[in-house]
């Protein structure tokens, strides 16, 4: 892996860490907002306005965070005014790329070989991670924004006067509610996982578990008393946690230690990411070969033999009975 210095392509570690060994994941840098009129949203400049067409956005399948968007655009019907492009699953020497393989969708805005070109073409000599969504400007020729969290937003209502389908996964009563759950479980979950997973020391291993199963036990809890995470109602925070929960057993137990206890030993969270998955729509933004090769393939520092491993194998259409909550 690498990062772009000052718009060069620099292969060394993309890992930061303390001396401690704990695992630091660093801002993202471009954050523009698509809004209904073209006014400036709640960072960046104005000047990206809800259109058709206008947008492309870059994802992986592999990546949780890239997924986010993926299911917003399709929750919200956006299809056919977002295009799409999707990397390779390999994260090779030179980060993601458009390597020909089965469910590469190639960049067609410079015909890009890495997604690190496409980083330089939207800032000449940019310093930085390279990472996945990125939402492009077709009209600008830049990079609008690469915060899923804040993709996800835009995409949830920017685009509801021009066409999208209806639904508010960020409904104004439930927000403070909503940005309260998202930063415990991004803290112990989203990103503990790789906190556990990428831990460089036995401390910092011993650091990130316990908060990690420990909000796991508080979310199956809530879930034993309401159908999704604020209620009856889905919102933003179950499908942030879904994208981490999807390969929570088929790749954060093994590849990344965390092992204490599987998602199908959680019984409400297990039905839960069931039904979640059953949504209309959603199956077709999980792939789990992209998934899979991804984490046990790209890290060899994880897993030097590049072994990939048959298993688990897990039922995600079987009925998931959560109606009656």
């Amino acid at each position: 892996m690498g990062v772009l210095l000052n718009g060069v392509w620099t292969e060394e570690s993309a890992l930061p860490a303390t001396p401690g060994g704990v695992f630091i994941r660093r801002e993202s840098q471009f954050r523009n907002w698509i809004t209904p009129d073209g006014a400036p949203g709640p960072s960046g400049e104005g000047g990206f306005a809800a259109e058709a067409g206008r947008y492309h956005l870059i994802i992986s399948l592999a990546c949780p965070w890239a997924h986010r968007a993926l299911i917003f655009r399709a929750l919200k019907g956006l299809e056919g005014m977002v295009s799409l492009s999707i990397t390779h699953w390999l994260m090779g020497a030179q980060g993601w790329s458009f390597a020909e393989g089965p469910g590469v969708v190639p960049d067609p805005i410079l015909g890009a070989a890495h997604l690190h070109q496409l980083y330089c073409a939207a800032e000449p000599g940019y310093t930085g991670r390279v990472t996945v969504p990125i939402l492009w400007d077709k009209a600008r020729g830049r990079i609008v924004n690469n915060e899923s969290a804040e993709i996800i937003r835009m995409f949830n209502s920017a685009f509801d006067g021009i066409g999208a389908r209806e639904g508010d996964f960020y409904p104004a009563a439930l927000r403070p509610e909503i940005d309260a759950l998202n930063a415990r479980i991004y803290a112990a979950v989203n990103n503990g996982v790789y906190q556990v997973g990428f831990a460089r020391s036995q401390t910092a291993y011993d650091a990130a578990i316990g908060p990690l199963f420990d909000m796991l036990a508080e979310l199956e809890a809530r879930l034993g008393r309401s159908r999704y995470l604020l209620g009856d109602q889905v919102t933003e925070a179950d499908w942030r946690l879904f994208t981490t929960l999807i390969r929570f057993d088929p790749v954060y137990v093994g590849h990344f230690r965390c092992d204490r206890r599987r998602i199908v030993d959680h019984p409400n969270l297990w039905a839960w990411l069931r039904e979640l998955y059953q949504w209309q729509g959603i199956a077709a933004t999980v792939d789990f070969d992209h998934i899979r090769r991804h984490y046990y393939l790209s890290h060899k520092m994880l897993n030097p033999g590049g072994i990939l491993p048959a298993g688990p194998e897990l039922d995600f259409h079987a009925p998931h009975g959560r109606e009656t909550l």
